[in-house]
């Protein structure tokens, strides 16, 4: 927002034990991204803004996780569970730093957008103490009622205290909350712990802030956006939500999408123009799809390089740090990992591909495979361009296959082959006339005389 600074303050203290498991709730993936990466990505960024975490004690993959999303966080340890109030108090040192905007969300919301968080300055900017995210919901039993009266937020009632009338109402609260910053760190160190247990809610920040003679407001948004992870079934929800979100997304960006609903999408996923995405196809983290490009049924791509026009799939596994270049093709049961494909390169078939890098318009035969590891290290395969490598071919690495060579079908190659060179590396093949006659005869024979 034009002309104030901010500060925002996610919270990923919480334990999650409902989600029944060793990994912190916030690490959890929705859109092949933790929850916490979402939402930092959607906090205010770039000059004037300022941004801390608040993480629970021994969670250092939490905090790491937020320095890789955002190199630029600070971040704070809540030793004791206290509260949402105490959960913000924790990362006091940088509130008291100073700033016009306060943001306060939660790591594991996310689908909160970036438009929403703006949304939730502006009432800041005409004169409001506090704005709180509200939403309308299907169903709020459970959730706070946001009361307003007049235009004003005058309290945020808990469902437990919520009087009839106020259980009827649909309006509940987000958990979401930008404060003034002039006011902020007094409104908040006033919240007290006189609920049943102890602790200290930063909801009660909404009468605090009316016995002030100060002013709330409520911004609302989409019930989906504010959905809180907290068991394995709500985070399957919002996967739902983000991939719904992801494929309409590449679908008002040109992408063709013959059944969207079986597209497995991530938040990352850079599309370029006329791409196509056949059914039951999986992309995971750190993809990018060159124009032109197809990615036939039931692949799986992961942080892999797709160039324009190239050909993937059917049933095709593309391992992080695969390339594909312009018009490469790479087809069905083939398996790549940490391959270069130059353009028009051609892996057509039932096919491994490791630790290589293949030449411009090379053509890799059905049953080859990169000999890649020895037990102990990996090696590099080396293929030169337009070399062609017959069927049912193992290449034991580390080995260089020269530009226009050719490797004769069922080779075993352990040596360097140069350019334009044959190389053939099978058994000499022998024959016998009849035989298959005679072994068929004699079989025949002792049947018949076992069987008498």
């Amino acid at each position: 927002m034009s002309g104030r600074n901010c500060l925002t303050i996610v919270l990923a203290a919480g334990e999650g034990t409902r989600m029944r498991s060793s990994l912190p709730k916030v690490l959890h993936p929705v859109g092949g991204q933790t929850l916490l990466s979402h939402v930092l990505a959607a906090a205010p960024g770039g000059a004037g803004t300022s941004l801390a975490v608040v993480v629970g004690p021994g969670h250092q993959a939490v905090a790491d996780e937020a320095r890789r999303v955002r190199p630029d966080v600070m971040t704070f340890v809540q030793d004791e569970r206290l509260g949402t109030a105490h959960a913000v108090l924790a990362a006091k040192e940088a509130i008291i730093r100073g700033a016009d905007d306060l943001l306060i969300a939660f790591g594991d919301t996310p689908l909160i957008s970036a438009d929403t968080f703006a949304r939730m300055r502006a009432p800041l900017r005409a004169g409001a103490s506090l704005a709180v995210l509200g939403f309308h919901a299907h169903d709020p039993a459970g959730y706070g009622r946001l009361i307003v009266t007049d235009g004003r937020l005058t309290a945020i009632r808990e469902d437990a205290d919520a009087s009839p009338d106020e259980r009827r109402m649909t309006l509940c609260n987000a958990g979401v909350m930008a404060f003034d910053g002039r006011t902020a760190l007094r409104i908040i160190e006033k919240i007290g712990n006189t609920n049943s247990k102890g602790e200290y809610y930063l909801t009660d920040a909404v009468g605090i802030v009316g016995d002030m003679g100060l002013t709330a407001a409520v911004i609302e948004t989409g019930e989906d956006e504010v959905r809180g992870i907290n068991t394995k079934a709500q985070l399957a929800e919002a996967e739902q939500v983000m991939q719904a979100r992801l494929r309409k997304a590449a679908l008002d960006a040109g992408v063709t999408m013959v059944a969207p609903e079986t597209v497995f999408l991530s938040a990352d996923t850079s599309f370029g123009k006329d791409v196509t995405i056949e059914p039951y196809v999986i992309i995971g983290q750190g993809v990018t799809i060159a124009d032109g490009a197809v990615i036939h049924a039931f692949s799986h791509l992961v942080q892999a390089s797709i160039g324009r026009n190239a050909s993937v799939g059917p049933y095709a596994r593309l391992r992080p740090g695969t390339s594909v270049g312009e018009g490469a093709r790479i087809g069905n049961f083939v398996e790549t990992k940490a391959a270069v494909l130059e353009a028009g390169a051609k892996v057509n078939h039932l096919t491994y591909i490791g630790d290589a890098h293949v030449g411009a318009n090379a053509n890799i035969g059905a049953g080859t495979i990169t000999c890649n590891y020895d037990g102990f290290n990996k090696h590099r395969t080396e293929i030169g361009e337009g070399a062609f490598v017959g069927s049912n071919s193992s290449l034991v690495a580390p080995l260089r296959i020269g530009a226009g060579a050719y490797i004769g079908s069922g080779s075993v190659v352990t040596k360097n082959v140069p350019d334009d060179a044959l190389a053939v590396g099978r058994g000499q093949q022998t024959l016998r006339e009849g035989w298959a006659k005679r072994f068929r005869e004699m079989k025949l024979l002792a049947r018949k005389q076992k069987t008498g």
